[in-house]
């Protein structure tokens, strides 16, 4: 070996340690990288999953009180009436619960029947405790002035609902159309 190859393999050992220690560095930063990346997905999925689950249940607790709503039996007043009260809450709860006695008079005295199905429901808006849904129904009245003959009916309404003690509820019921 001569005396310059002898001067340069120190160099040479130099820069090839240089050259590793930054590739090694390159690949920690890079496995980090994905590591957080695969974080952030998981949180992203998991948002995605309980959002789309609030979603679900305020459309379930939507329907549920419209059905109730809208099936209703001179035959079985008070349990039709109580279906209704059941889903519902605040302003809402306070003028169903008020009108009561007089709806349940107006049912058997008109032999009424209500039998009909929500077509489709929207979520308008949603946050952690409170959403807006629009429902569309179908359905049939009967009563004496019809001659007890099923006419048809179409409702168009609006629902606020708040969650109260984990579940959905109807806060304010508005028909639109």
């Amino acid at each position: 070996m001569t005396s310059s190859e002898a001067d340069a393999a120190p160099g040479t050992r130099v820069r090839l340690n240089i050259v590793l220690y930054v590739l090694a560095l390159l690949l920690a930063c890079g496995a980090v990288f994905g590591g957080v990346l695969v974080v952030q997905e998981r949180r992203d999925r998991d948002r995605a999953a309980g959002e789309q689950e609030r979603y679900g249940d305020v459309l379930a607790s939507a329907r549920t009180e419209v059905e109730a709503l809208i099936n209703i039996d001179y035959k079985k007043a008070q349990e039709s009436i109580e279906a209704v009260a059941a889903g519902a809450t605040g302003k809402f709860a306070q003028q169903y619960d008020t009108a009561t006695s007089a709806v349940i008079d107006e049912l058997e005295r008109n032999k009424s029947v209500m039998d009909g199905k929500v077509l489709w429901a929207g979520v308008v808006a949603v946050d952690a405790d409170s959403a807006t849904v629009l429902v569309a129904t179908t359905g049939t009245v009967a009563n004496v002035a019809s001659d007890n003959k099923p006419i048809a009916r179409y409702f168009r309404l609006k629902l606020d609902l708040q969650k109260v003690d984990g579940a959905w509820k109807t806060a304010d019921l508005e028909f639109v159309g």
